[in-house]
């Protein structure tokens, strides 16, 4: 049976409740507010009321159905998820049959899935789900899951440590800002290319060498080649011969995202990386996934002021569709999160 009562400042779930929609694929234009019924939470699952939501490139992806490719997973005609938003931050109302370890009025953070988050309530599987500590606002929390999970992940693929040498490419967006951070805090020398209005942000965020990117590319010479540990390729647009010729032997790319065509995406040129790549001089395409003992590390890190995930523009519920524009549009800086408190 549902364990399903009154949290400490908060009410028992209504039957409906304020959402989100898209009903087709496309841009912002096709989201709409509509009334849901609160959904029930199954055996392993929490239902939490929802006091923020992040928003990112995957959000977008998805509420475009682009490339062709997601909707092989996700839908053909329209997304059987129709709601968007991954990364929620939300206090628990109910709780499924077989949940141990959490209870009504917990404060949680969580990548939820592929969508769901900008509600009133949603659905948050148990074995995702992290405390959140009183001294992390749920805007901060909600910004974390992917994004930071995504920068740990590329960090960790290419072996980042303590002296080593890292180019960020695409610093100044949300993964780009936490891979930053991240990347010194491992007493790694950051290099980055980012848009000029976010190169004094990623410089204070620790970049030690910060550089224009509409006038730095791989293969400039203000990027040494050879001279690399490490790339970090965010913004998926340089040439994968450009970025190897970046490396040391024992160097390693790691691509985070890439561009492509209508139909496969950024899958070519995953691909291609794989013929490309060889032993001393490695690229890695990246397929994060949702941990969560990288996502309790980002909670600890973002409460000891380690790290702080650089919020753009925060919106309210009622905005969430011109926060989805925002996203869409793309070259924000940091985050974008919704609060729905």
């Amino acid at each position: 049976m549902t364990e399903n009562v009154s949290a400490p400042g908060s009410s028992t779930p209504a039957t409906t409740m304020p959402a989100w929609l898209q009903h087709s694929y496309g841009g912002p234009e096709v989201v709409v507010s509509d009334q849901l019924p609160v959904p029930t939470p199954g055996a392993t699952d929490l239902l939490v009321r929802v006091r923020a939501c992040g928003i990112h490139a995957g959000d977008v992806r998805l509420m475009r159905g682009d490339p062709y490719l997601v909707r092989l997973a996700f839908g053909i005609r329209r997304p059987r998820a129709r709601t968007r938003g991954m990364d929620v931050a939300g206090t628990v109302v109910a709780v499924g049959p077989g949940v141990t370890g959490f209870r009504i009025g917990d404060e949680l953070v969580a990548e939820i899935g592929v969508g769901g988050g900008l509600a009133e309530y949603a659905i948050m599987p148990a074995a995702r789900a992290v405390a959140r500590p009183a001294d992390v606002s749920a805007q901060l929390a909600a910004a974390l899951p992917v994004s930071g999970g995504t920068a740990v992940q590329a960090l960790d693929a290419a072996h980042v440590a303590s002296g080593s040498r890292v180019l960020v490419i695409g610093a100044a967006g949300g993964v780009g800002t936490f891979t930053v951070q991240l990347a010194a805090q491992r007493g790694a020398e950051v290099w980055a290319l980012a848009g000029e209005r976010a190169l004094d942000l990623v410089a204070d965020l620790g970049a030690g060498h910060a550089f224009d990117y509409t006038r730095v590319q791989p293969g400039s010479p203000e990027l040494p080649a050879g001279s690399f540990d490490a790339v970090i390729d965010i913004a998926g647009t340089a040439p994968l011969t450009e970025l190897q010729g970046l490396l040391r032997d024992g160097g390693t790319v790691v691509l985070v995202s890439g561009a492509g065509g209508k139909i496969l995406g950024p899958m070519g040129r995953m691909l291609a990386a794989v013929f490309l790549s060889r032993r001393r001089r490695r690229i890695r395409p990246l397929a994060a996934a949702a941990k969560t003992e990288i996502l309790t590390q980002l909670v600890e890190l973002t409460a000891q002021s380690s790290i702080r995930p650089v919020i753009e523009q925060t919106y309210p519920f009622d905005a969430a569709r011109d926060a989805l524009a925002h996203v869409d549009a793309g070259h924000a800086v940091g985050k974008v999160v919704v609060t729905v408190e």
